[in-house]
């Protein structure tokens, strides 16, 4: 989900992507107002939202580059996760009100042969305590009422998970998952739990991949209020076109770039687009990213301007 936040703070002209490595018990909108004031940037979205027990890589999108949020070619995002066998709680994480305890029998080796299963594409049933909507109302805030809902299932893909860790008499372990979009780890965790007999719950979530973006080049907070207070915060943020890394690019003449900026259509073959699929970066002469393009109908389509 993406937030943005405007103020009437004076811009300082800031634009791009700044990768904060969110702190245990901030909400990701708490980060995003953190950073607007410290970049004193009016507009400042992120693109994929992490619960207040999780840490990791956020990646913040200043000025213009809030019109990428909601476009990122990547969607696929990493985890580590921590859970505990032989207990279920109503969020199905360490922060909730304990449902059932459980003896656990299990090995380590069970634990990891188990995983197979939730590897691939799956259906997964959103947790109760999640943003998903239900008939205009936020599944979580149902919940807080006591109300529970009938759910469908989700179809997520699970590109790879893998046991990490296993600390087999305190029943605890640690898992990597690389996932799509929309996936829930503490409902790997708890489904996991439940195939095992015993039940379990998340204990710990850090994101280390987020649409392409490491959490080893991420910054916390602190970090980035030291480089602001240096005039320096500037050198860490990532130019936008970094998040279409994986399109082609096309190059355009000065005229056409102009005109392109203005609105007019061109002939993909006047511009060199001709017969290219799907989305491409639209280049200016001098390299300078202008935006996204497709070809259709033997045009250069423009489908996101970043510079005017």
């Amino acid at each position: 989900m993406t937030e943005q936040v405007e103020s009437n703070s004076l811009q300082t002209g800031l634009s791009g992507i700044l990768l904060i490595d969110k702190p245990e018990g901030f909400t990701s909108f708490d980060v995003v107002a953190k950073v607007r004031g410290i970049a004193r940037t009016r507009k400042v979205g992120h693109g994929g939202t992490l619960d207040p027990m999780a840490t990791g890589v956020l990646p913040l999108f200043l000025g213009a580059a809030t019109k990428a949020c909601d476009i990122l070619p990547d969607q696929t995002k990493a985890y580590e996760a921590w859970f505990r066998l032989g207990r279920t709680t109503d969020t199905q994480d360490s922060t909730g009100r304990v449902l059932c305890e459980s003896p656990v029998s299990c090995t380590a080796a069970q634990v990891e042969k188990e995983l197979e299963r939730f590897r691939g594409d799956i259906l997964q049933l959103p947790p109760m305590y999640s943003a998903v909507w239900v008939k205009g109302r936020r599944l979580y805030d149902l919940a807080r009422e006591g109300v529970e809902v009938q759910r469908q299932p989700r179809p997520v893909t699970v590109h790879e998970l893998r046991l990490l860790q296993a600390r087999e008499e305190e029943h605890l372990y640690k898992i990597y998952v690389s996932c799509s979009k929309g996936t829930y780890i503490r409902t790997i965790c708890h489904d996991l739990g439940q195939a095992l007999g015993c039940g379990a719950v998340m204990t710990g979530l850090r994101r280390v991949i987020s649409s392409g973006y490491r959490v080893e080049d991420a910054i916390t907070i602190e970090q980035a209020q030291r480089l602001a207070n240096e005039g320096m915060l500037e050198q860490k943020i990532l130019p936008v076109e970094t998040a279409f890394a994986s399109y082609e690019n096309i190059l355009l003449t000065a005229k056409n770039a102009r005109l392109v900026q203005n609105g007019v259509r061109l002939s993909a073959k006047q511009v060199g687009c001709e017969g290219k699929e799907g989305v491409f970066c639209i280049l200016g002469p001098n390299g300078q990213f202008l935006g996204l393009g497709c070809e259709k109908q033997g045009e250069l389509r423009v489908q996101k301007l970043f510079v005017r």
